[in-house]
């Protein structure tokens, strides 16, 4: 939805959270292939129609293993976790919009991301999913608005680095996924092979 008296909205890249240490999967998350791929790539792909540019963020560690046909994002804002990576992309272009989705959301799709993008409101500082966990906005599969990124500087100087609460502290919309499942992450080998057999019976 545009809002007929909104200004233009923000041009929109797209960024792929991958930097996290995976310590409960015991494997790189981002390595992982659910689709053919590493997911990181397969996130970066199901990305790139919906955004003028798609970025893998990534610890600086991690950068010379990146594909080099896939665009990098070292972390500016280190030991900040994911925030980090939110922080460092509104940083390095602070006119852009960001559609941030996290590596370990193997289920999310071009309907729920194309869903996000119509619904978006670039007024509000992020047009963000509900948590079917708990209610709460998901940061992780969110458009971050440029507007965010002040109000960002200003929230880490409170000592929280929770983007979380960052959304629920500020004006946003929130939207309820039509398939709460593309929200459901991955974190332990657990989850993996729950993961894995609702993909193979999706098939």
């Amino acid at each position: 939805m545009i809002f007929p008296n909104a200004p233009t909205p923000f041009l929109l890249n797209g960024l792929v959270l991958a930097g996290g240490k995976s310590s409960r999967m015991g494997v790189a998350k981002e390595k992982i292939q659910w689709h053919g791929k590493e997911q990181q790539y397969a996130m970066a792909d199901l990305l790139a129609p919906f955004c003028d540019g798609v970025f893998i963020s990534c610890r600086q560690d991690q950068l010379k293993n990146i594909d080099g046909s896939y665009l990098a994002l070292p972390d500016g804002f280190t030991e900040f976790g994911p925030l980090g990576g939110i922080l460092s992309a509104l940083d390095f272009n602070r006119d852009t919009a960001w559609m941030v989705v996290a590596c370990d959301l193997p289920l999310l799709d071009k309907k729920a991301l194309a869903f996000l993008v119509q619904q978006r409101n670039p007024e509000k500082v992020a047009t963000t999913y509900e948590s079917p966990a708990d209610g709460g906005p998901e940061p992780l599969a969110a458009i971050w608005e440029p507007k965010s990124f002040p109000l960002l500087m200003d929230f880490i100087k409170t000592g929280s680095l929770s983007p979380r609460k960052f959304l629920m502290d500020n004006d946003i919309l929130m939207l309820k996924p039509e398939d709460p499942n593309v929200l459901k992450n991955v974190n332990t080998p657990e989850e993996r092979v729950e993961i894995q057999q609702m993909i193979e019976n999706s098939r």
